[in-house]
């Protein structure tokens, strides 16, 4: 379980493919702290550390990660959010993001506002029911705050230590971001719609 505050930023520096699987060695100032089996966010998706060696970890996703999120289009250099897990004894400052991605949403439009900036994106309409005027998301592991939102769009303000702290600076219009929509929003609509389980 994750807080949706970033950590620290990584940068891609190997790929390697194996089947369906793809294998990311990640540079990083944390690297060297991780362990083996350590579950670390990597831009909002959770992945476990296989291996620590000279500032670098490595990580696997396989053909189901690949196809939901936007690690498919990594590569060489790509700059990535990272977040180990959160401590029990801590303060949750962000919200509940467990590191499970449900959609990647593109960046459509991004305004210099002199001080701060706003980035817009468009997710699928079908997870519409999920997000809520001033609710919470987390956007390539981030924790953010959503306003002018539309049934498949909203826009997220972004004050300059995220600006400078995490990948978002890297963002072009046009590309894509992992989003894990808030998960006590996702019990509530389920528990509303009726749903049973199996």
């Amino acid at each position: 379980m994750f807080t949706g505050i970033i950590e620290a930023t990584g940068t891609v520096k190997d790929i390697t493919h194996s089947g369906t699987n793809a294998t990311f060695w990640i540079s990083s100032a944390i690297s060297q702290e991780l362990k083996v089996d350590q579950s670390i966010s990597h831009n909002g998706v959770c992945l476990t550390v296989e291996e620590t060696a000279n500032g670098m970890h490595r990580v696997t996703a396989i053909a189901e990660t690949l196809s939901k999120t936007n690690l498919g289009q990594w590569k060489p250099g790509t700059i990535v959010n990272l977040e180990r897990c959160m401590q029990m004894n801590g303060r949750l400052d962000g919200h509940i993001v467990q590191g499970h991605v449900d959609a990647t949403a593109t960046c459509t439009n991004i305004v210099s506002k002199e001080g701060s900036w706003e980035y817009s994106f468009r997710f699928p309409e079908t997870f519409s029911h999920l997000v809520i005027e001033k609710g919470s998301i987390s956007l390539n592991g981030t924790s953010l705050t959503i306003f002018n939102v539309g049934k498949d769009d909203f826009t997220v303000a972004i004050i300059p230590y995220t600006y400078e702290h995490t990948s978002i600076h890297t963002l072009q219009q046009g590309d894509l971001v992992n989003i894990e929509f808030d998960i006590v929003g996702k019990y509530i609509a389920r528990n509303m719609a009726g749903i049973k389980s199996k």
